[in-house]
């Protein structure tokens, strides 16, 4: 199998584990802090509830950080917050020239997504893991990636060829290997080195 991370989230699609993988794997992987052994439903829901609560604060964090942004750009925006998970979500919607926040390839909003992490564990001091989206372009993205991740398994199904995928970001090899994995009889691999690991869809 191969893990693919985002940020810590780990995606495991049908295929061989390469050692380099493995390395990746134990790099991103988020450690839980939880009591091991627990099994008292109270005190789980009780953890439950504090995640929550955790992430809504990240959430509300995030939102007063990037509203100074706007302010400070001159720029309009709706500033929405969610939870998603074990990730806050926080989007930006409704303003106008939101597209120079996702920049070339979402290249500035990846930029801006990170500053805003950042802000966040600087007033927690806990690394976050929130997810940002602007004028909705990583929604979009996703269903584009889906959509190239089922149409390239179910052409290796037919074909009985592996097929390479251009170089993608972490989170858009994830959202490929995810949708690889729905196809019965193919499976995915990243091979390179960033910045240009692809996904390799090959006959499962």
């Amino acid at each position: 199998m191969t893990v693919e991370t985002d940020g810590g989230d780990a995606t495991v699609a049908t295929t061989t584990v390469d050692e380099e993988s493995k390395a990746e794997a134990v790099t991103d992987e988020v450690i839980d802090d939880g009591v091991e052994g627990v099994t008292d439903d109270s005190e789980d829901d009780d953890e439950g509830e504090d995640g929550e609560e955790a992430l809504i604060e990240e959430g509300e964090i995030a939102g007063d950080y990037l509203e100074q942004l706007l302010d400070v750009l001159d720029f309009d925006g709706d500033i929405d917050l969610d939870v998603e998970g074990d990730r806050a979500i926080v989007s930006i919607d409704g303003g106008r020239d939101l597209s120079k926040l996702v920049g070339r390839g979402g290249e500035v909003l990846d930029a801006l997504q990170e500053l805003t992490r950042l802000a966040v564990q600087q007033a927690t001091g806990i690394r976050s893991r929130l997810m940002l989206d602007v004028a909705g372009w990583r929604a979009k993205r996703r269903e584009e990636l889906s959509a190239i991740g089922t149409a390239a398994a179910q052409r290796v199904v037919e074909s009985g060829a592996p097929e390479s995928l251009p170089a993608m970001t972490p989170f858009e090899r994830k959202i490929v290997h995810d949708a690889v994995a729905e196809v019965d009889g193919a499976g995915s691999e990243s091979e390179g080195a960033e910045p240009n690991r692809h996904v390799v869809v090959v006959p499962a």
